[in-house]
């Protein structure tokens, strides 16, 4: 299966390690969605490279036009990597009714926005469910775009495919924009 990421990419990084497309960023966790870096380190990424780069403008909705400096982070340019997933590895839907019912969640505790709740039910995943290799979630963004939040056991299970710089002019950037309603400067 093929996913996507976006992170602050350093061109010259060995995939795994700070800076590359397979590296989990352990040390710089604690405020995402799912994050526990005291049991593990995670990965953010989505099924359509659309979904990974609307996750990484959104913070700038509302700014009316993206200019070119939104695509860095920490002084790296943002890069859209293809990630393959080993089609028989086992992620928790949560996207999936019954497993919802099954692990005692309702949709709106899946999509808060209070960490403390998300944080909480991952980390119940992550010792309940020694084999999943992470959870399968709707954005908050449009809850037809599909992410996964993929725990560092899931390392052996990723291979990366290719990396490519994200520009203003990219269509993941543009078609992003306009899901989030901002214009490409």
């Amino acid at each position: 299966m093929n996913l996507w990421r976006v992170l602050p990419w350093r061109a010259q990084a060995p995939p795994r390690e700070s800076g590359g497309a397979l590296w989990f960023p352990r040390g710089l966790q604690g405020l995402g969605r799912h994050d526990n870096p005291d049991r593990y380190g995670c990965l953010y990424v989505s099924e359509a490279a659309v979904a990974a780069t609307a996750e990484a403008l959104a913070p700038f909705r509302g700014a009316g036009a993206l200019a070119p400096g939104v695509l860095l982070r920490a002084g790296l340019p943002l890069a859209l990597a293809r990630l393959e997933l080993d089609d028989d590895a086992g992620t928790v839907n949560l996207d999936d009714p019954r497993v919802l019912a099954g692990r005692g969640l309702r949709p709106s505790r899946v999509a808060t926005r209070t960490r403390a709740v998300t944080q909480a039910y991952a980390a119940r995943v992550f010792d309940e469910v020694p084999l999943a290799l992470g959870l399968r979630w709707w954005s908050t963004l449009e809850a037809s775009l599909i992410n996964l939040t993929l725990f560092d056991r899931a390392a052996p299970h990723l291979k990366l495919a290719d990396v490519e710089l994200l520009a203003l002019g990219h269509p993941a950037v543009l078609e992003a924009a306009e899901l989030l309603g901002l214009a490409c400067r």
